[in-house]
């Protein structure tokens, strides 16, 4: 083995954490090799997404409705939370430009998607795109980074209990206080989070969250705090769940790695992420699943990462990692191995055990 490699293996189609100084591919190699078409959106099929996923929350609200009954709503909740995580994917879209070419469409849309499930679109857009910038940087990464050994020890009890067995309700905590050892919220313009040419992007979605917190607290007051658990915490509570569950697991597993100081790049810690297969659903949140492929090029569509995905993974060949293992086998495995990453090395990873070495 050379001085500029260590040991690379797979582990239930993950890679290990050791990975050489310069990958064998570039981003233009991975670009060259995803056919053009991919990189353009189409107003047409973002709308028909977008609108389909309008239709069937409507539907399920008229069933809902019209059956009004106890034996039904945990069924619903199921189902309308799912479509309200769907929703979130396509103002996901959005807030990567990549739903249209037009800005303010994709604004527009992304408040019409994110306002009524409670996300605030440019707020949690604009932070979204740090930990882009940043993704498996120990230091920079914005969401479900690890912290080190000597952290996890000195943790209090209530922190590691929230961080490590409750976080999929982690969601909304983190719109109002960020991650743990960030400061920061997603509804103040002053906040680190922003800069300061961003103010007004983020008072427009502060005052769509706040309106739509606003319906719900009149429709409360009308129609009684059952009318509120029936119609829209039960759902809301699933697509939270969702949210966390999937971006989890993107970004969580034994033997993914992470990078500090200058051992990181864009491109090394873009692939630091691992593809998902989540069955009969996969289509259902337009294939978000994709993951590795969104995060090397943003400005893909979601109906377009299929595509890009299979045109990809030859370049990528041993460094593309996708697990097809059942997700409730993966969330259960990544909970209660992923807890922290050794004090010292650039490249680490949460295997314990991992000989994890220093890349000179």
């Amino acid at each position: 083995m050379n001085s500029n490699t260590i040991s690379f293996n797979n582990h239930q189609n993950t890679a290990s954490p050791d990975e050489v100084t310069t990958l064998p591919f570039s981003l233009g190699d991975l670009k060259a090799a995803i056919p053009p078409e991919c990189f353009q959106p189409s107003v047409v099929k973002s709308l028909f997404y977008f609108f389909r996923d309008i239709a069937i929350i409507a539907s399920l609200y008229a069933v809902a409705h019209h059956f009004d009954s106890w034996l039904f709503f945990p069924i619903f909740w199921v189902m309308q939370g799912t479509m309200f995580w769907a929703l979130f994917v396509v103002g996901h879209d959005c807030g990567h430009q990549s739903f249209s070419k037009y800005k303010w469409l994709n604004d527009l849309v992304g408040h019409l998607s994110h306002s009524p499930i409670l996300v605030p679109y440019h707020g949690w857009r604009i932070s979204h795109r740090t930990h882009h910038k940043n993704t498996a940087s120990l230091e920079n990464d914005e969401s479900w980074y690890p912290v080190s050994e000597s952290e996890y020890r000195k943790m209090p009890l209530e922190q590691k209990i929230g961080r490590h067995y409750l976080f999929l309700l982690a969601y909304p905590v983190y719109l109002f206080k960020r991650s743990p050892g960030k400061e920061g919220s997603h509804f103040n313009p002053n906040s680190p989070l922003f800069k300061p040419s961003e103010k007004w992007d983020v008072i427009t979605s502060a005052v769509c969250w706040w309106a739509m917190a606003a319906f719900l607290a009149f429709g409360t007051y009308e129609w009684g705090l059952m009318w509120f658990v029936k119609y829209y915490l039960g759902p809301y509570l699933v697509f939270v769940v969702w949210l966390d569950l999937v971006t989890f697991l993107h970004h969580t597993e034994p033997g993914i790695p992470w990078y500090r100081g200058d051992e990181w790049t864009f491109l090394k810690g873009a692939i630091s992420t691992i593809d998902r297969d989540y069955g009969l659903i996969n289509h259902i949140h337009h294939d978000i699943g994709t993951h590795v492929a969104h995060h090397i090029f943003l400005n893909i569509p979601h109906y377009n990462l299929l595509k890009a995905t299979a045109a990809i993974k030859p370049v990528m060949g041993e460094y593309f990692r996708k697990s097809d293992e059942p997700i409730w086998k993966s969330l259960w495995r990544s909970a209660i191995e992923c807890h922290y990453v050794p004090d010292e090395g650039k490249v680490v990873s949460y295997t314990y055990d991992a000989k994890v070495k220093e890349i000179k």
